[in-house]
């Protein structure tokens, strides 16, 4: 019954629905995966059911099958990124099948993966970032309007400096994940290591340095946040609750990744950076960073929670593509 609730139909949907509990109990994926994982899991799974019918068996399920769904959503007019993203979820549903014993092999292994333009984030510069840092504080944010806005049709987080620089300095400073930032609690914070316990992708748990300049940060904000959870009657969550709170502490207290999104954007907008910074942007300019003041590339990975180094070498590139640009600059044969 709770997988007919759940918009199953068929042996194919049934099946998705098992895949999808698999991933949220036994995986422990992030929401974020979650909802992406069941709108393509589900959208192939409805398809190939009216393609096969409903009492059709995964090992009915050939390439061609999951071919002609990638050519609907392209009909759709999806991007190639975002029909690469449903294909890996395709792919990962058949390997699960094929684990379980329901398929010999894999069928969605035989479908290419559409060609993507390779586009290296735009990191902004050390400098830039330190400025936007130093610019920060009360006198910053004074005047700016805390009173209830609408933004796309969300309530505005209303300004707290203390806690927006916390935010910055953690981003960029920890190089952590806007989920793993916004899911932090009071005992995430190890003083005595001078770091922090993130929990990552699958639940992962990793340390990560807390330098300084975040500490400090936290510092500053946590007698202002248990100030006003005292006052909103919610003293109970002052040790045990959320490390980033909501500046109205309606519900749980805990800040969202949407809120931190518009405070990220607000901040570098004030500071002088591009339009397009968001809170994954401080994620690579923390690792450009490292690696361009000689970090090992394997202790970055660390830190960055990583789970292959291939993907940490992606900074690699942005630091290549960066002296390629200083030498066209400079260079009188590159002129």
């Amino acid at each position: 019954m709770e997988l007919r609730e759940h918009g199953a139909c068929g042996t194919f949907g049934v099946l998705a629905e098992r895949f999808l509990r698999m991933l949220r109990d036994e995986r422990g994926a992030s929401d974020h995966t979650l909802r992406a994982y069941t709108r393509e899991v589900r959208g192939v799974a409805g398809f190939l059911t009216e393609m096969l019918g409903e009492d059709a068996a995964m090992r009915d399920v050939e390439h061609t099958h999951i071919r002609a769904y990638m050519g609907t959503l392209m009909d759709r007019g999806l991007t190639k990124a975002s029909v690469a993203r449903a294909l890996a979820a395709v792919r990962s549903w058949f390997k699960w099948a094929a684990k379980a014993g329901l398929v010999e092999s894999n069928p969605a292994l035989l479908v290419r993966t559409p060609k993507l333009p390779k586009h290296l984030p735009r990191v902004p510069s050390m400098e830039e970032v330190n400025r936007v840092l130093d610019s920060m504080g009360p006198a910053r944010t004074a005047g700016r309007a805390s009173r209830k806005t609408e933004d796309a049709g969300v309530a505005f987080e209303a300004s707290w400096p203390e806690r927006e620089r916390v935010i910055f300095e953690l981003l960029y400073g920890c190089g952590i994940r806007n989920s793993e930032l916004v899911g932090l609690n009071m005992d995430s914070i190890h003083w005595n290591d001078d770091a922090v316990r993130v929990f990552g992708k699958g639940k992962k748990e990793r340390l990560v340095p807390l330098g300084d300049a975040a500490a400090e940060s936290v510092r500053a904000y946590l007698p202002l946040r248990q100030a006003k959870l005292e006052a909103a009657g919610k003293g109970k969550l002052v040790h045990d609750g959320p490390l980033l709170v909501n500046a109205r502490m309606r519900g749980t207290c805990r800040l969202t990744t949407r809120s931190v999104g518009r405070i990220v954007k607000s901040i570098a907008l004030s500071g002088g950076l591009a339009a397009d910074v968001h809170p994954h942007t401080l994620r690579h300019a923390f690792g450009t960073h490292m690696l361009e003041e000689g970090a090992d590339l394997r202790a970055i990975q660390e830190m960055l929670g990583h789970e292959r180094l291939s993907t940490t070498q992606r900074y690699t590139q942005l630091t290549v593509g960066q002296v390629q640009r200083v030498y066209d600059e400079t260079h009188p044969r590159a002129k």
